[in-house]
């Protein structure tokens, strides 16, 4: 019996004492790892705090690392650890877009984008789904060409691509091995199945074929194919849609440490909050830089939703001016249509005040002094728990929040077509 625990050990005492034992020294092991995980964002908080272009990337990372410390514990022992190795060539720019229309046949659907990445760019894709975020990034991997304008790709440039259809592009009948294999013939068996392990295939999972994985383990093993190749230019169309929550977090510590550059599309708000530097507004057409971080999008949704347009100064030149009558008809059906996203986005709104509401009551707790000299702790442990629990609802509605906030862009921008 120990902190406040109590351990059924299996056998006699002496089998008690190296089970003890073996338990402590895995427990230092994971203390020293997750140490080093923090390390990795203290150094950027460090480097950028003093600086105002930074300043307000390092305060979101100030925020990663609280919520890190408070999680990192659950993911001790998670069979994910692995990370990218240094790119063989890092010329500067790597790819540069300038004046650059882009779209499927006659549809063009972004105009004139102009865009250069550099070494160690770290940039987020923000924007209503089917803004033409997806498009963007099919376009710098070169999957779709320019409409019109130019597309500059410097001549070491090594682009690591990962979209959802390519877990479909996997050799089916083949193996996560017999896949690293051919990928790299003159490595030894043992060091690719050492590898593979960093992405949780060991043992019999290493042989066995890809037809018979889950969109998890096919995903993890399009990383793992991903990373190995050293790429310094990495574009990612919702990486995390099929993986845990253990990967996820492996993922997003990798990225800490990545040297190349990375654009990225993601609904998970925790790792665009761990690694983008800089944001990309895609919206009406355009891709311009967005000046902030996730919370300033939050507060340009909040303005743009509470900025509507009246339906009679929609009208474009030359179409013959609506009568009152058909202007309050279309007023109506609007207000119908969009009623029902409307309801749930207030919804969502209350529901985060509230969380911050309770969130700030309990910090102000927790910063008398007086808690902390509490013999047996009961109330400090029960207001940290419950502040975990409210922080982790406080991301989920956020997200939440900020998914129904763009569909109900989109569908506004329907509405006023």
């Amino acid at each position: 019996m120990e902190h406040q625990a109590i351990i059924l050990y299996g056998g006699n005492y002496s089998e008690f004492e190296c089970a003890r034992a073996e338990r402590l020294r895995q427990q230092q092991a994971s203390f020293e790892k997750q140490q080093r995980e923090i390390a990795h964002i203290r150094s950027f908080v460090d480097r950028f705090r003093a600086k105002a272009t930074k300043a307000r990337q390092a305060q979101s990372r100030l925020r990663t690392l609280a919520r890190m410390e408070t999680i990192a514990q659950a993911h001790v022992d998670s069979p994910f650890n692995f990370e990218f190795r240094q790119p063989a060539k890092l010329p500067n720019p790597l790819l540069r877009l300038a004046h650059v229309d882009a779209g499927y046949g006659d549809t063009k659907l972004l105009s004139a984008i102009g865009l250069s990445i550099s070494p160690g760019d770290r940039i987020g894709l923000l924007g209503a789904n089917g803004a033409g975020k997806s498009t963007l990034i099919k376009l710098l991997a070169g999957e779709l060409a320019p409409l019109a304008g130019e597309r500059v790709r410097a001549k070491d440039l090594a682009i690591g691509y990962f979209a959802q259809h390519q877990l479909e592009q996997l050799h089916t009948d083949e193996t996560p091995f017999q896949h690293m294999q051919r990928l790299a013939p003159l490595e030894t068996e043992q060091s690719l199945r050492n590898y593979l392990g960093g992405f949780g295939f060991a043992g019999e999972c290493v042989d066995q074929p890809v037809k018979d994985f889950s969109g998890g383990e096919k995903a993890r093993l399009v990383l793992a194919l991903l990373v190995y190749q050293r790429p310094n230019l990495l574009l990612l169309d919702e990486p995390t849609n099929h993986l845990d929550i253990d990967m996820r977090l492996a993922l997003s510590m990798a990225l800490q440490d990545y040297e190349g550059a990375m654009v990225i599309v993601s609904h998970d708000r925790h790792m665009l909050r761990s690694i983008c530097d800089n944001f990309l507004l895609v919206a009406e057409g355009r891709v311009n830089s967005f000046d902030g971080d996730l919370e300033d999008y939050r507060q340009w949704l909040v303005k743009r939703l509470n900025t509507a347009v009246p339906a009679d100064q929609q009208e474009e030149k030359g179409t013959p001016a609506l009568s009152k009558k058909q202007i309050r008809q279309q007023q109506a059906e609007k207000r119908k249509r969009l009623q029902p996203l409307q309801k749930r986005l207030k919804t969502l709104e209350m529901e985060l005040e509230k969380l911050t509401a309770e969130l700030d009551d309990i910090e102000q707790v927790l910063a008398d002094p007086a808690l902390y000299h509490d013999v047996a702790g009961e109330k400090l442990t029960q207001l940290m728990s419950r502040q975990g629990q409210l922080k982790k609802q406080q991301e989920e509605t956020e997200e939440a929040w900020l998914q129904l906030g763009e569909e109900l862009q989109l569908a506004e921008q329907e509405v006023g077509e």
